[in-house]
């Protein structure tokens, strides 16, 4: 049976292994693809990057944005995240719960969170959301982008609860199981949901493996 463990735990036993998944050769157009709407997004922004994770995405837009404070709750994959050596005057890492970022200091005009969205229920993503928009204030932009499931490619649904989020069943290169929440929203549930959390000018976007969407906060977060 999968690990009991949460989410930070199977994120902190999996940090020395989690950049594996961008090496699925099928996947590669795509990503080029997200890494050309993250640095067209991120360009000379001041960006709040939550659940950064190994810091993969933070290398990406670093050269292209005017800061970064990349933050994640889990330290192993913060710790790696640092090591990458990214230019301190432009990059920064913190600490943080993705529903708690009233605690991160800094000025930002923009955020965005790669992989997030379907690790969130769905009965939670209305005050997530809420709290990333007071957060970055009225006018700031934001991009989520995350994955489609899609048939042989991605790791299969092993159940749903009663609320509608699913999960499936991981196994890490050491043999150890973890059952995570993964949910994979149509394009217009992101939009629904991200417009009803005062979100305006949303573009939402999918791609074969990939989706993405991008908006700016509103006057009423």
């Amino acid at each position: 049976m999968p690990d009991s463990g949460d989410l930070e735990s199977y994120y902190a036993r999996r940090a020395r292994e989690y950049e594996r998944i961008y090496e699925l050769p099928e996947r590669q157009a795509d990503l080029a693809r997200l890494r050309e709407v993250l640095v067209a997004f991120g360009g000379g922004r001041r960006l709040l990057e939550v659940a950064c994770g190994t810091g993969y995405w933070t290398e990406v837009v670093a050269p292209a944005a005017a800061s970064v404070l990349a933050t994640d709750s889990v330290e192993e994959v913060l710790a790696l995240a640092r090591q990458k050596g990214l230019a301190s005057s432009r990059v920064s890492f913190a600490c943080a719960d993705a529903f708690d970022l009233e605690a991160v200091q800094g000025d930002f005009d923009g955020a965005f969170a790669a992989f997030w969205w379907s690790h969130v229920r769905r009965g939670n993503l209305a005050e997530f959301l809420g709290k990333l928009h007071r957060r970055l204030g009225a006018g700031a932009g934001v991009l989520f982008f995350d994955n489609r499931f899609v048939v042989d490619s991605s790791t299969p649904v092993a159940r749903a609860d009663e609320t509608g989020d699913t999960y499936q069943e991981r196994v890490l290169a050491d043999g150890t199981r973890f059952e995570v929440l993964k949910n994979f929203p149509s394009a217009e549930e992101v939009r629904t949901q991200i417009v009803g959390s005062s979100g305006e000018a949303v573009e939402v976007h999918e791609l074969e493996y990939f989706w993405h969407a991008t908006y700016r906060v509103g006057d009423a977060a």
